[in-house]
């Protein structure tokens, strides 16, 4: 799996949950709550990301996750187990 594959995804589901975000704007340095993702909103993407991408990542890893980047990050790292 790429990081190519891992950001689409993660756009796509961003994209799904807030679709007023213009996800072509999207930055590694973004954070969800900054694109107006409330708590709810937050576990639905990475939920739908995670079942995208056919992984299983204990909350409390997805948890040091700081930006897009860092998530994007964690899921690459795990992809490639």
């Amino acid at each position: 799996m790429t990081e190519e594959i891992i950001w689409n995804e993660v756009r796509k589901n961003i994209a799904e949950i807030l679709p007023s975000v213009d996800v072509n704007g999207i930055k590694s340095n973004d954070r969800l709550v900054d694109l107006g993702a409330n708590s709810v909103d937050r576990v639905e993407i990475v939920t739908l990301t995670l079942e995208g991408l056919n992984l299983t990542i204990p909350p409390h890893e997805l948890a040091k996750a700081n930006n897009l980047g860092d998530l994007v990050e964690i899921l690459l790292k795990k992809a490639s187990l």
